[in-house]
Parts: structure tokens; sequence; C-alpha cells
């Protein structure tokens, strides 16, 4: 029977991707799925698969002083009030948050109309909104074991994985590409959906400091904001670095799939599709969380043998090109490292987390087998 299914996502990549699998999954099964998310989503917006996007006010909270908090006490209200009016007139059978501040109002406001709802949470230690949120909620999906959580949440957990687009599941078949004797070099650098200016301003750095025949193989890939794009691109000239350089690549999965190494943040969405493809990565946890979930998803890799972490106030121009000139003059701990990442993959997480929506939604417990 087809159901009407509401997403909720923050509007950022690492939120959107896994809704945006989801919606896909959810579509191929026959139900009708719209999502709610905030202003930043209109870069992606165009491709998300809904039938309708909704914009909701929020804020994420922002320091202390009465000020800040009642400008976001306000926003998370406001939003409150427009998702409520939302889930009123779309009368979804279940509500699926996937975390970040603008998933807060819908799911809230799922909880006050008496909407069934599943929070999702990527990271292997639980963000502040959907710690407040999960509470409230019928169902918690997780893509890793929790930790640091209440053992009330934990028996309304289950772990599905993380979803990957279907763009990433394209190219998971794709065998890791042969490095050997003067090969070219692929290595692809990213920060995140948005970039990163600290790869902006070290890998450049890093690449010139290289031995020359090293330095001479690569083909770089790198995403940098648009303000930086002239300044990197002439220092890449400079140091005779073979560079494509853009501020949003739409076809990402396939970008990692070409590469022998990737050089990026440790996002949980990030983690999930080096994982499903199978590629070998210096990740660099994003400084200053809060809740350290980047560094918590980085370690879990390293411990398989997929990646090798690195803080970034521990990681110079220096410090990178002596990483990068072991590793790719060390070609088969790059391919052990795929090897490794392959085996972490979880491929088939979107078909699970469809299957408990679709579980919630009838209504019906939440593990299979078990007393409603």
């Amino acid at each position: 029977m087809t159901k009407t299914i509401l997403l909720t996502a923050g509007g950022t990549g690492g939120h959107l991707f896994p809704a945006q699998a989801l919606a896909s999954e959810l579509q191929r099964r026959g139900h009708v799925v719209e999502l709610a998310t905030d202003e930043r989503a209109d870069k992606y917006g165009s491709a998300f698969p809904a039938r309708a996007v909704h914009l909701i006010a929020s804020e994420t909270l922002r320091g202390k002083s009465p000020l800040k908090l009642a400008k976001t006490a306000w926003s998370l209200l406001r939003g409150t009030w427009q998702a409520r009016r939302v889930i009123k007139r779309l009368k979804p059978d279940v509500v699926v948050g996937f975390g970040g501040y603008p998933t807060f109002p819908p799911m809230f406001a799922a909880r006050l109309t008496g909407t069934p709802s599943i929070l999702h949470e990527a990271n292997g230690v639980m963000g502040r909104a959907n710690v407040m949120l999960a509470g409230g909620v019928t169902a918690v999906a997780t893509s890793l074991p929790l930790a640091h959580v209440a053992d009330e949440i934990k028996k309304r957990s289950v772990e599905t994985g993380n979803p990957v687009r279907d763009a990433v599941i394209e190219v998971a078949a794709t065998p890791y590409p042969a490095l050997g004797g003067e090969g070219v070099i692929n290595l692809l650098v990213f920060g995140g959906s948005q970039g990163a200016r600290f790869f902006s301003d070290c890998v450049p750095q890093a690449l010139a400091l290289m031995p020359d025949h090293l330095r001479k193989r690569i083909w770089l890939v790198q995403q940098c904001r648009p303000e930086d794009l002239e300044r990197v691109r002439e220092i890449y000239h400079a140091a005779g670095v073979e560079a494509e350089l853009h501020s949003f690549f739409t076809d990402m999965p396939a970008r990692i799939a070409q590469a022998h190494l990737v050089v990026s943040r440790s996002g949980a969405s990030t983690i999930s599709e080096l994982s499903v493809i199978g590629r070998p990565a210096i990740l660099v946890p994003l400084p200053g969380a809060i809740d350290q979930d980047q560094l918590a998803n980085a370690v879990g890799l390293a411990n398989a043998g997929a990646a090798w972490p690195i803080a970034q106030n521990e990681l110079t121009p220096e410090r990178l090109a002596v990483e990068l000139t072991h590793l790719f003059e060390n070609p088969d701990q790059l391919k052990a490292a795929a090897a490794a990442a392959l085996s972490q993959g979880k491929p088939d997480a979107v078909r699970r987390l469809a299957d408990l929506v679709e579980r919630v939604a009838e209504g019906k417990p939440i593990i299979e087998g078990a007393h409603p």
C-alpha cells in the first residue's frame, strides 16, 4: 500500500545525500516522498527525488548570549509552527529525520501531532540535535553502534547503516585502479559539500614539496571554495601540477572511484561512500566539533586499516608531503587499504532503512519478529 513519507534533513550534502538515497528507494517501492529542509538545500534541491520540497525555518545553536539564544529559540519555534502546518496538510504516515538543526522543527512537530517518526544517526556519536529528539521518536536508525546513549534509546535502535546515493552504488563495483611504475596518480581532495579552506591552503604547498618524479605523475581533482579557485590554480600551475579545480562536483562518487587516494574530512556520508566504493583516505576530522563525531568516524575506518587520520593542527604541508610520498611509493599499501575500506561498506543500508520506514508506517514493531 502506498504511504506518504516526509523526510527532513539539514541543507548540507552530509545530511541530504542519505535522505536522497532513501527517497529514491521509497519511490521505487511506490511511496510518495516529500522533503522538509532549509534554504541551503537549493544547491541540491533540483536533484532531490521528492514530490515537493518545503523550506522550514531553523537556526543552529551559536553561542550562549541571551540574544543569540533568543534568536535560535524564535527560529526553531517558527520552524516548528511551519512544519506542523505541513504535517497537518500532508498527513504523512511517518516522518524520517537525518540530523542537523533543520531537522528539529519537523521532528518535534511530528511528536506534537502524534505522527510516527524515525531518527537516523549517521555517526558513531549522536549529535546534539538528535540527542534532544531521540526521546520522542518511534525508532532510531543507526549506522554504527552508538556510544554513550541511554538504554531506553538503545531498545528502540536498529542498525541499518548509512544510505548512499544511487550514484555511489553504480560505481561500487569499480576495481581499485592499478598504480604502478610511471603511471598517473589520481589524487582527490575535498572538504565536504561546502569545501574547505584548510585544504586550499595546505595541499598546494604540500604537493610543491614532493619529489619531482612523483609530483609530475599526479592528476589532482580538488574541491575549493569559489573565492580560492584562482589562487589555488596559480600555485598548482607554478608547481607543475596537473589539477582540475571546482567549487562543487556533481559526479563525486565517480571521482572517488577513479582515485588512488582521497584526502578529505571524515563526515558520515564521506566515510560511507569511501567504504562502499572502497578507496583509501587521509582523513582530517573537522576540528572544534563539540561532539567529535568526525574523529570517531575516522578512527573507526583507521582501525579497519583503511585510512590514516591526522588532526588538522598536526597536518602541516611538510607532514602531508611526507605522508603522500610514502603512500605513493608503496602502492601495495594503498591497495590493501582500499580492500579494507571495501570490507567496511554497507551497500544495502538504504534497503534496510526503507524496510524500517515501511514497518513504522504500517504500525508494525520496529524489529521483525518482536512483540508490538
